[in-house]
């Protein structure tokens, strides 16, 4: 479906790959660019994109963003820790490493009806996904029934479930498809060559591995990363270059901005400017057309100005509640107050289906 501007204002408009230009609507604008999914981008192409200027960047954003979806609606979900800090793992932007002191106590898994009573929260304060996360290298088998009766006991609440545990086997993302997980998260944080800066006990590949095994169960990929962790625009553009040259996008891509937590080594990292968080979240837009990209981690501290340029950019998801995994968030009647102001709508939430009686 086509959320297509009807517009009939003139613009000229210069594609920035071809260097070609058309004068039209909008929508003409979008057959040199965006009237297709791409797989095959290079970074020189990626890199010509950031380099825009703002405004012609955000333009094209905005009207890819307006072809493929609602420019008005945006998605909630709220995310849970579900197993707290302990994380072998060494990410260095990461306060639940094992490896850092951050004052993050390491917690055992919650139990299945702590979880619902969050859901059901989540639910009644207009989150249509749930995202639950646990600080493991990877998923032990003696958990896999409590996560599932997790999934199975979100999933009867009508909303869409999404989890993020680490690595998994095939046979472990096999099974979550079974249980009927939507998604499984499992970000790729940086670009392959800035990756060792900032990770040293898994590798990119490993990454990718666990990607390959949720895309083969037939389980949707939730897959972005994180920026202002010290790295470059052209790190930037590789991150996004390895998410849209996959053989299938990500259906979700967060992009997250470093949230710098006293203990871990990047706290002191200077702080990237906003403009350039937005331009890699239009960025993000015009590369993955039919995704959603979701305005993740950091958004405490941006003003609402700042969030509603990045909706205009073409973010369309974001994670509601006070809290993420261990840091801030902010309230919901903040995000209501903001939706209010710019005339926003979230996805609604689906009413569980109930069958008929001898169905």
């Amino acid at each position: 479906m086509s959320y297509a501007s009807q517009s009939d204002v003139q613009t000229p408009a210069e594609n920035p790959v071809t260097g070609t230009t058309v004068i039209g609507s909008s929508d003409a604008a979008l057959q040199t660019e965006s009237n297709g999914v791409r797989n095959d981008w290079s970074q020189a192409e990626i890199r010509a994109l950031f380099d825009l200027p703002f405004n012609d960047l955000l333009f094209r954003a905005q009207a890819v963003h307006r072809h493929h979806f609602d420019a008005n609606r945006v998605q909630k979900s709220r995310l849970l820790s579900i197993k707290t800090g302990g994380c072998p793992e060494d990410c260095k932007y990461c306060p639940q490493s094992a490896h850092f002191e951050t004052g993050v106590d390491a917690e055992k898994l919650m139990n299945v009806d702590a979880v619902m009573a969050q859901a059901r929260e989540a639910k009644d304060g207009g989150a249509s996904r749930f995202c639950m996360g646990a600080a493991w290298r990877s998923p032990k088998d003696r958990d896999m029934g409590a996560i599932i009766d997790m999934v199975q006991g979100v999933k009867a609440l009508g909303m869409e479930t999404c989890m993020t545990l680490g690595m998994l086997s095939g046979a472990q993302a096999a099974r979550l498809a079974e249980a009927g997980l939507d998604y499984y998260n499992h970000n790729i944080d940086t670009s392959e060559e800035f990756y060792g800066e900032i990770i040293t006990t898994r590798t990119y590949q490993d990454r990718l591995d666990t990607l390959e095994h949720v895309r083969q169960s037939g389980m949707n990929v939730c897959c972005g990363g994180i920026v202002g962790m010290g790295e470059s625009r052209d790190h930037r553009a590789g991150m996004l270059m390895t998410l849209a040259t996959m053989p299938k996008h990500p259906e979700s891509v967060p992009i997250n901005m470093l949230v710098q937590v006293e203990g871990t080594p990047l706290t002191g990292t200077d702080q990237l400017d906003i403009l350039e968080f937005i331009r890699t979240i239009a960025v993000a837009r015009i590369l993955m057309p039919n995704s959603f990209v979701r305005l993740s981690a950091g958004r405490e501290a941006m003003t609402d100005e700042a969030q509603a340029l990045c909706f205009l950019a073409g973010a369309n998801s974001i994670f509601c509640g006070e809290k993420l995994l261990t840091t801030g968030n902010p309230e919901v009647d903040q995000d209501d107050a903001l939706f209010d102001r710019l005339g926003i709508e979230p996805y609604e939430v689906e009413e569980p289906y109930e069958a008929e009686a001898g169905e």
